[in-house]
C-alpha cells in the first residue's frame, strides 16, 4: 500500500483507500496484555498527549503526572476501546482531556481557598489571581459545553484546539472531506457560542 503521509499513527494512503489506524491496532494488542505494543503506543502518542494536557493545565509538573495517569488508564482500559466508534488516537486524546479537566476541577477547591486567603493577606496584585481563577472557571465551562456537542463536531474541535491539528490534517485523520471538517467546526463553534451565551 502506498502511503502519502503518516499522522499520529494513522497511515493515510494516497490512493484514496481507507486510512489504517495503527493506534487502534496497538490498543487491541495492549488490551491483550502486550507490553511491547503498549510501549510503542506510548512512544507514538505521548508527545501529542502531553501537549494537550499542558495546554489545559499550563503547569508542567502536574502535566507530567497526568500524562502518567492517562497511560495507566489506557493500559487498564484498552479493552473498552471500540474501533467502530472512532479513531484510537481520538480515544486516547479524549481520556487525556478528561483527566486534565478532572485535575483542574480537583484542585479548584484548594485554589479557591488559597485565593480567599490571598485576598485577606494581600492588598496588591489580587487582580491577577482573580483573572487566573476566572480563566480556569471559563475553561471548565468550555469543557462542559464541548461534552454536549455531537461526537463528530466535538472530535474536530478537540483535535484542532487541544491537539493543534490543521483542518486538512483533521480531514486526513478522520477520513472525511475538508469541507465536511470545516462545516463540523463552524457548526460546533456556533453551538458552543450559543451554549455559553457569547455573541457571534
Amino acid at each position: 500500500m502506498l502511503v502519502d503521509m503518516v499522522i499520529d499513527g494513522i497511515d493515510v494512503p494516497d490512493d484514496g483507500t481507507k486510512p489504517v489506524d495503527r493506534v487502534a491496532q496497538l490498543l487491541e494488542r495492549t488490551a491483550g496484555g502486550d507490553q511491547v505494543a503498549f510501549a510503542r503506543l506510548y512512544d507514538l502518542l505521548s508527545p501529542r498527549v502531553f501537549g494537550l494536557i499542558l495546554r489545559v493545565l499550563v503547569d508542567r509538573a502536574q502535566s507530567e503526572e497526568v500524562l502518567q495517569e492517562v497511560f495507566l488508564e489506557v493500559w487498564q482500559s484498552a479493552a473498552r476501546f471500540a474501533p467502530n466508534r472512532g479513531q484510537g488516537r481520538s480515544w486516547v486524546l479524549t481520556i487525556a482531556h478528561r483527566r486534565a479537566v478532572d485535575r483542574v476541577r480537583s484542585s479548584q477547591a484548594s485554589t479557591d481557598r488559597d485565593v480567599r486567603a490571598g485576598f485577606r493577606d494581600l492588598d496588591v496584585a489580587h487582580d491577577g489571581v482573580a483573572e487566573q481563577v476566572e480563566l480556569r472557571i471559563e475553561g471548565e465551562k468550555v469543557a462542559a459545553a464541548l461534552s454536549g456537542l455531537p461526537d463528530a463536531q466535538r472530535e474536530a474541535l478537540t483535535l484542532a484546539y487541544y491537539g493543534g491539528y490543521s483542518q486538512s490534517e483533521i480531514a486526513a485523520l478522520v477520513g472525511a472531506p475538508l469541507g465536511t471538517i470545516k462545516t463540523r467546526m463552524r457548526d460546533g463553534l456556533s453551538r458552543l457560542r450559543a451554549e455559553m451565551g457569547v455573541a457571534a
